[in-house]
């Protein structure tokens, strides 16, 4: 596998600190070399945010990337900033529930998919947490299956491991949650 590298971005609160470390502790438990980079602002929810994971079967120089092979965007600014960013020929995932535009780079592949209900994107950024465990499963659930699509870890990887699916239960599929053994 060469190089696979990829940009989360959105508001605080929005779960991606922890997608990207499910992605990172994923690729890890594969064999693979990894760096997560996270970058955030002061506020506790609501600030802007993104990590870039970065995946590879040799060791990894360095943390930054000029230009991403993918972008996960979860709202119109992570949108304006990233999209240049993202190599030609590259992925962009829209959160169409919060980004009103399309993509204006023809040379990219854009999924457009509803990542997060828009009313809940905004008791995150407002600071209600309430009700936001579902949504931030549902979206977990989604934004995996499209990293599945950009870098082949899928949740297969939780259910070898149960170790690291452990840490990271309630914010997977059931399906690859950690099983009870029956008594």
């Amino acid at each position: 596998m060469a190089q696979t590298d990829i940009v989360m971005a959105g508001f605080g609160g929005q779960g991606l600190m922890a997608i990207g470390k499910m992605l990172a502790k994923a690729a890890m438990a594969e064999g693979q070399h990894v760096t997560w980079m996270p970058a955030y602002g002061p506020e506790m929810r609501g600030g802007t945010a993104n990590c870039t994971v970065i995946i590879d079967d040799e060791p990894i120089g360095s943390p930054i990337v000029r230009r991403t092979q993918a972008a996960i965007v979860m709202n119109k600014q992570s949108m304006d900033k990233f999209e240049p960013t993202v190599r030609e020929q590259g992925l962009i995932i829209v959160n169409t529930s919060l980004i009103d535009r399309k993509v204006e780079r023809a040379d990219l592949k854009a999924i457009y998919d509803k990542l997060v209900q828009a009313d809940r994107t905004q008791e995150l950024a407002k600071g209600s947490a309430k009700g936001a465990t579902a949504t931030r499963t549902a979206r977990h659930v989604r934004v995996e299956a499209a990293m599945t699509r950009i870098v082949g870890v899928s949740g297969i990887v939780f259910r070898k491991r149960p170790e690291i699916a452990q840490r990271f239960a309630d914010c997977l599929p059931r399906t690859a949650r950690p099983r009870k053994k029956k008594a």
